[in-house]
């Protein structure tokens, strides 16, 4: 007797589905797009999981910006159904969850064609995670030390000294010279404040876009994007920048508010999201790898722990409660 085999079910691409609710978060809005590592709401956190305390890395930042934007969560917490019933909490039913990505090693025979191959191969699966304000029991911690503008200021300023970075000021733009190796910044006095932004921010902000980019001279990360890029290397390396400057502003403290070029930037980086799935994977361990590279330059008491986005975080949500 002929069995038919059942058509097999058709395998799940994560790259694309994250990085089609990103465009989908950036174009939610057609006469005014906005990236959704950018909140005029109220202050960017890092994500945190509940479990361990430890901040997120990578595409798993971006995408879990992405759906706390859209799904207007307000606590940058996140767990496993598990994680939370381990912390006595319980995912209240209906809630939909959200995705991270971890990559699972496996062996497989080496390319006998290319001499660095060691066989080893990583895999992408998806973890399904709930946001803390999905849970019922979960209280978020209490620190009673606040992280006031100043100190914000301060830690920026400390974290970008200590980097060894050449700045120079002046002229009318910021950007990053390879060839005198050296970040050109605008005279502090140009840089106005915002609605959602004090001067000050607006110019660490800025600072530290410039910051990544300097990260990637030859004798530092080398980064290269390769000829999978091609002419949109340079759009793939400015998204480098702008979510490595997003991580910092997030650890540091720093509102980050949209840059006069933000437009500009915005059109050519939807084009490079729309033609390569992996672009933005790519942009986020790249900027993370900046982000590493930096902290790697600082004395070891200076660099953030997950003490530091919890205590941030406990202040933050601590001011909040007193508002309600």
């Amino acid at each position: 007797m002929s069995t038919q085999r059942k058509s097999a079910k058709p395998r799940r691409d994560i790259h694309a589905e994250i990085t089609d609710k990103l465009i989908a978060a950036i174009e939610a809005n057609p006469s005014e797009p906005t990236l959704p590592w950018r909140r005029i709401s109220g202050p960017l956190f890092m994500p945190v999981n509940a479990l361990t305390g430890n901040a997120y890395n990578g595409i798993n930042v971006v995408a879990l910006w992405v759906e706390a934007e859209v799904r207007q969560f307000a606590t940058p917490i996140w767990g496993t159904y598990r994680q939370w019933a381990e912390k006595g909490a319980q995912v209240r039913k209906g809630e939909k969850a959200s995705h991270v990505i971890f990559y699972k090693e496996y062996e497989a025979d080496p390319d006998p064609s290319d001499a660095n191959d060691d066989g080893k191969r990583r895999v992408a699966r998806a973890s399904a995670v709930f946001n803390a304000d999905q849970v019922d029991g979960f209280t978020p911690p209490d620190d009673p030390e606040p992280l006031g503008p100043i100190q914000r200021n301060e830690a920026a300023e400390h974290f970008v000294a200590a980097t060894g970075a050449r700045i120079e000021h002046g002229g009318q733009r910021a950007y990053y010279r390879p060839s005198t190796d050296h970040i050109q910044m605008p005279d502090e006095g140009l840089f106005a404040g915002t609605d959602t932004m004090s001067r000050d921010e607006s110019y660490y902000a800025v600072q530290l876009h410039e910051l990544i980019h300097w990260t990637g001279a030859s004798h530092r990360l080398d980064r290269q994007f390769g000829k999978r890029f091609g002419d949109a290397a340079y759009s793939a390396e400015e998204l480098t920048a702008e979510l490595g400057a997003a991580f910092l502003c997030s650890e540091l403290g720093i509102t980050q508010d949209t840059r006069p070029d933000h437009a500009q930037y915005l059109a050519h980086w939807l084009q490079l999201l729309k033609d390569d799935s992996r672009a933005i994977f790519t942009a986020a361990a790249k900027a993370s790898q900046a982000v590493a590279y930096l902290k790697g330059q600082l004395p070891l008491e200076q660099r953030c722990s997950p003490a530091f986005h919890y205590r941030r975080l406990s202040a933050h949500l601590k001011r909040r409660r007193k508002d309600l």
